[in-house]
């Protein structure tokens, strides 16, 4: 048996540490020459990529308001494809592992945007909306209660006259039999009045007494007729008394005559009893009745008085209470309605309600049409790894130190360590801190980043303001309103006569008392404001400060995409690594050449005439000196370090060039401002330092 081959030291960390981690047959198996292990290497890959698959579909896809017919459809679709995906092609499964860096780029940036934006619409920005939706409902509930505390107002001040009312509408039965009997007590003084009886009209006394319809003005005066039906009666009076004395006469001359049977002296003894004469006598008494009449002189007037009052009381007593409600315009084209007010506050706060449930189902819609673009991207990196092999190749790995090493070993060239320089252009995975190649993106994606930023801190600022306005006004603004109406009317009348009796039954129903109070308050139209908990502003600040983190993370992320990609495709990571070598060689050879044109456009702007502040202060406080140095003074031509003590001029007079030692020992100890191109080392002309780029 012939000697065993040393075996070869691993050509990655990743291999070393698996190798080193793994069962030497897991290993074997990892590492694996193509078509080894087709059957294993099949059912595990199906496995892992179904099962990744149902994860991604519980992530992206349940989640949205898909039918549930179509999510079952779905599920067994990406479980098919991921499992036939993951057993057949190592491009898939390298693209669904680049997946995991790719998420700390710009598509999952975007991702975690989309996240972020839905967590701001419903954080700050809802709760904004809720609270000004609280404002608009506590001003519908002030309006509504200054209309109930006027209602109410309105009708404590109106109980008392409402009472009154309401008595005399209980009394009207009693009222009706009053007036009755004050009706028919002023009834015979009523027939005294207007009686004709006890009197005889003569021709002129009936024209004065006779109505209109006859020729003559009538008597229309209720004083001046009573008096003259009383002028009348006394007169008819005296008339009979003349007629009865005389009848009185001619019956007793009868009887006399009749008794005594002589003829002369019946005639001589009954001589008196022919005395009738006397009888006219009685006639005196005319005078007196016309001139001393017994009627008061505003007889007539109280008597027109009383006629027209006791005529009223017989009438039915009836009383109707009607109270009508106008409704005023408050606003130009509005009336102020309480139950519209509520009803636009409600159809306000449902149709906000609406709108945000169909905002947060199109962003879970965008959210799953944004993970698409970091799997087109994971694709389109493999695409780019496999054929381009310039793409991402800046990073020295450990196969690229082995090369030098190697280099080294046969006393060859070597580019390790890197010269000042080509720091800008390599990346060494394993160094924590960010480098200069990636400083640039790191910095652009943190710039991108800062508008989301801060529309967070503008939505929580205005929702912070506006929620401790809001529950100040809260705090301060408890109003209590009480009104108080208290009042006793008592109105006596004494007597015993009918129209005291009357009086007494109308305005005895003024004798009430009450006392009212009504107590209330704001306290159910003050707003009642929602502010974010800690819980919220977490929602809130985790997707911001995740996407921050993928902004600083980026750089280790895409340095994990090589990785990976190496892992699948190890063959073509040594092609890639082995160009890379060879084209920092090429690189080196041509460094100064390179470099020239750079190196003259910083020499001639140090060339000129240097700002008298550096020297000012050198002279003053030299302790400045360094630090205006790093903006005002000179740096070294080639890799922009500031001047130290050790800088080293270009010996050349008129020469403003200025090197550190180490970019003076890579040019050749010769200046490439002052030195002919022709004279400097060249090779490979048309490479450049920008032929290899950071791939963002």
């Amino acid at each position: 048996m012939g000697a065993r081959r040393p075996r070869k030291p691993p050509n990655s960390t990743l291999k070393w540490a698996l190798s080193w981690v793994l069962p030497a047959t897991c290993a074997r198996f990892l590492w694996r020459q193509p078509g080894h292990f087709p059957v294993a290497a099949f059912l595990l890959g199906a496995g892992i990529g179904g099962f990744m698959s149902l994860g991604l579909f519980q992530i992206l896809v349940n989640p949205t308001s898909l039918p549930e017919d179509q999510k079952v459809i779905l599920m067994y679709s990406m479980a098919g494809v991921g499992a036939l995906g993951w057993g057949l092609s190592p491009h898939i499964r390298c693209a669904s592992l680049l997946v995991v860096p790719k998420m700390l780029g710009k598509e999952g940036r975007l991702f975690v945007l989309g996240y972020l934006l839905a967590a701001i619409y419903e954080g700050p920005v809802s709760n904004v909306r809720h609270n000004l939706a609280e404002v608009a409902r506590s001003l519908g509930c002030t309006v509504e209660l200054q209309v109930n505390n006027s209602r109410e107002a309105w009708r404590v001040s109106t109980a008392p006259l409402r009472a009154v009312i309401r008595d005399l509408l209980h009394r009207a039965p009693e009222l009706n039999a009053e007036s009755r009997n004050v009706t028919l007590a002023f009834s015979e003084l009523d027939e005294q009045v207007t009686s004709q009886e006890g009197y005889q009209a003569t021709d002129e006394e009936a024209r004065a007494t006779r109505g209109r319809a006859g020729p003559g003005p009538p008597i229309t005066d209720t004083q001046k007729m009573y008096e003259l039906k009383t002028r009348l009666r006394c007169n008819q009076l005296v008339r009979e008394s003349e007629l009865g004395c005389g009848r009185w006469f001619s019956a007793r001359l009868s009887r006399c005559l009749n008794a005594l049977p002589l003829p002369l002296l019946k005639h001589l003894l009954c001589l008196p009893l022919r005395f009738d004469f006397v009888c006219a006598a009685a006639r005196v008494m005319g005078p007196w009745c016309r001139n001393r009449i017994p009627v008061e002189g505003n007889f007539g007037q109280t008597y027109d008085s009383v006629n027209d009052s006791v005529n009223g009381l017989g009438s039915e007593f009836s009383a109707r209470v009607e109270i009508n409600e106008q409704q005023q315009q408050a606003l130009v084209g509005g009336t102020v309605s309480p139950l519209l007010i509520q009803q636009e506050v409600s159809s306000q706060v449902t149709l906000g309600a609406k709108a945000l449930g169909r905002v947060l189902g199109v962003l879970q819609v965008l959210f799953s049409a944004t993970f698409l673009l970091v799997f087109c991207a994971s694709f389109s990196y493999t695409n780019s790894y496999n054929g381009d092999i310039r793409f991402d190749n800046i990073y020295i790995t450990t196969y690229f130190r082995q090369i030098d090493a190697r280099r080294r070993r046969l006393g060859k060239g070597t580019l390790l360590p890197l010269r000042k320089a080509e720091e800008k252009i390599f990346i060494f995975p394993w160094k924590p801190t960010i480098q200069i190649p990636e400083r640039a993106n790191v910095i652009r994606e943190l710039m991108e980043s800062m508008p989301p930023l801060l529309l967070l801190l503008v939505t929580c600022v205005l929702d912070w303001a506006l929620y401790t306005v809001f529950a100040t006004i809260r705090h301060h603004s408890f109003l209590e309103y009480s009104y108080q109406s208290s009042h006793q009317l008592e109105v006596k009348v004494g007597g015993d006569s009918l129209l005291a009796r009357l009086l007494r039954t109308t305005v005895g129903a003024l004798n009430t008392s009450s006392s009212t109070r009504v107590d209330t308050d704001n306290t159910p139209c003050l707003p009642e404001p929602r502010g974010l908990d800690a819980q919220g502003y977490a929602r809130v600040c985790l997707p911001a400060g995740l996407l921050l983190l993928c902004c600083l993370l980026q750089a280790y992320g895409y340095r994990l995409r090589r990785v990976i990609a190496s892992f699948y495709f190890p063959k073509r990571e040594k092609k890639r690594i082995l160009f890379l070598y060879n084209e920092g060689l090429r690189r080196r050879l041509a460094f100064a050449k390179l470099q020239r044109k750079n190196i003259v456009r910083r020499a001639q702007r140090q060339g000129a005439r240097r700002h008298r502040l550096p020297d000012a202060c050198s002279r003053r406080c030299p302790g400045l000196v360094r630090l205006l140095d790093r903006w005002l003074g000179r740096s070294c031509v080639v890799c922009q370090a500031p001047e130290t003590s050790s800088s080293l001029p270009c010996p050349t007079p008129g020469c403003g060039a200025l090197y550190c030692p180490a970019c003076w020992g890579d040019v050749g100890r010769r200046c490439p401002a002052c030195t002919p191109a022709g004279q400097l080392s060249s090779s490979a002309d048309s490479d450049s330092v920008d032929d290899t780029a950071y791939a963002g």
